[in-house]
Order: structure tokens, then sequence, then C-alpha cells
């Protein structure tokens, strides 16, 4: 299962850093939050794909899963949304600005 996630964490990465490297903010945008769920997928293998019963009180179990990665994880989800939201914002405004998302364009306006 581990060889699986790692997969996936390559691929999320690298086409990541592809559109990271791209010439439009849409793109860039969109690697970033590529990148982000890449990281956390790589926290989450990292801490361990153990198979048991969630922590609660009065249950029995042999093995139980530690629910504090998942907790950390969730929480920088739901920031990276609110980072990106405040991206494609700033996208949108410069698209408004300079009357295109191309970042040759925009750095040859502003020279």
């Amino acid at each position: 299962m581990e060889w699986m996630m790692a997969v996936a964490v390559g691929v999320l990465f690298t086409v990541g850093v592809y559109l990271i490297l791209s010439k439009t903010l849409l793109r860039i945008v969109l690697g970033t939050s590529l990148l982000t769920h890449g990281v956390h997928l790589l926290l989450l293998t990292m801490a361990g794909l153990k198979k048991g019963a969630a922590p609660v009180l009065g249950g029995k179990a042999d093995a139980y899963v530690d629910p504090l990665p998942q907790a950390l994880i969730l929480t920088s989800i739901v920031i990276s949304f609110g980072v990106t939201a405040f991206f494609f914002v700033l996208a949108y405004r410069a698209y408004q600005v300079h009357g295109t998302d191309e970042m040759d364009n925009i750095r040859e306006e502003e020279q």
C-alpha cells in the first residue's frame, strides 16, 4: 500500500512542479495546490498507514489508529484551500489590471 501512495505523491509532485514552472498564473496556482496535496499525502504516508479501530472511549480493540497526523493534515487542507482561494483572487485581479495572465507579458508591462 505504501508504494501506491509513494507513486501518487511522486505524480502529484511532478505535475505540481511542472505547472508551477509554466507561464500562466492559473497554472501556477493549480500547481501550488497540487503540490500541497502531494505534501499532505506524503505526511499521511510517513505517519504510517495503520489498520485499527478509531481511538474512542469505551472501544475495545487490539490496535488503534493515531489521530494526530490526520488532524494536522485536515487543518493543513483547510489552510491550503484558503490560500488557494486567495491566490485565485490575486490572479483574477492581475488579469483585470494587465489584461493577460501570461507572466512574460506582465513582466514586460511592469518594466
